[in-house]
């Protein structure tokens, strides 16, 4: 254990420090490593030399490195395993990095964080702002994951939303077609070639306003009756097999002439198919409230 705390203690001097270090590193392999952090991107700033102040302040104890490792842990960067030291032969690795490789990325994040600190750049204006940001967001994730884990959907919730979605989507699917036009006249016109005997689908595709479906001769496939507006679903169910409506129906949309090819019982998957998707729409709608009931209890000035 003690060679461990001894392993763990990084004193990393930036500037005007000796050939020797706490982690048996030379300045210059430490000046390597960080221009090769800013070559690729992960940390910028001017010149590699800071004050010998500065260098004084950035070291890590062994608590805060198994901190910085915890707090990966949570956010998904690196597995329990990496907690262990030393860990089983067969530990995990995270995201593709050694063990080693974590734990030196993460130190190296803490040395350029406290010189960032030690140079005052924390107290910068827009940096403190992007600060703020990141703490709430932290603690947002964490409200919202203590949220779920206190608040799950139950079996039985999902059990009863699949029986009112059953009931709400009826027992019977049909397959129509329509032909939509903005006059009750050319509905009617369009009504009397039928019976002259034009094709639905040619009077679709010549005249029929509703995009989605025109260039298809007015094929809107199975649906239930249910997924159309109450004038359009209450002709539909009026028809039989083969049959189009002789009177225009009018909605909101316009002039309709509805043609009903086929009906059939209602294709409904069990709940085992669909029972991930309700639990995650449950779990959306009971975050939803959970915010909205705080956004009505919270005093805003």
């Amino acid at each position: 254990m003690k060679a461990l705390a001894t392993a763990l203690m990084v004193t990393a001097t930036l500037a005007g420090m000796s050939a020797a270090h706490a982690d048996g590193k030379t300045r210059e392999q430490v000046r390597q490593e960080l221009q090769a952090a800013k070559a690729a991107g992960q940390v910028t700033f001017g010149e590699l030399d800071y004050p010998p102040a500065i260098a004084q302040q950035t070291s890590l104890t062994r608590e805060q490195v198994r901190q910085e490792l915890q707090a990966a842990q949570a956010a998904g960067q690196v597995t329990s395993g990496e907690l262990d030291y030393p860990p089983p032969a067969a530990a995990p690795r995270a995201a593709g990095k050694t063990r080693e490789q974590v734990r030196e990325e993460l130190v190296k994040r803490e040395v350029l964080a406290q010189a960032a600190v030690s140079k005052g750049l924390a107290s910068q204006p827009d940096v403190k702002a992007q600060l703020k940001l990141a703490e709430q967001g932290v603690l947002i994730r964490a409200l919202i994951a203590d949220f779920q884990k206190t608040s799950p959907v139950s079996d039985a919730e999902v059990q009863a939303r699949y029986d009112q979605l059953k009931k709400q989507f009826g027992d019977k699917e049909y397959h129509a077609r329509h032909i939509l036009v903005p006059s009750e006249d050319t509905a009617k016109e369009i009504i009397a070639k039928l019976k002259g005997g034009a094709k639905f689908e040619d009077l679709a595709k010549q005249y029929s306003k509703d995009p989605g479906s025109a260039k298809n001769g007015g094929d809107l496939d199975w649906s239930p009756a249910n997924a159309y507006v109450p004038e359009f679903a209450d002709a539909l169910q009026k028809l039989q097999k083969g049959q189009y409506t002789q009177a225009p129906v009018k909605t909101q949309f316009g002039y309709h002439v509805i043609e009903l090819d086929d009906v059939r019982d209602a294709q409904i998957p069990p709940l085992s198919d669909v029972k991930p998707q309700l639990v995650q729409q449950m779990q959306e709608e009971k975050l939803q409230g959970f915010i909205e009931g705080l956004e009505k209890k919270a005093k805003i000035q």
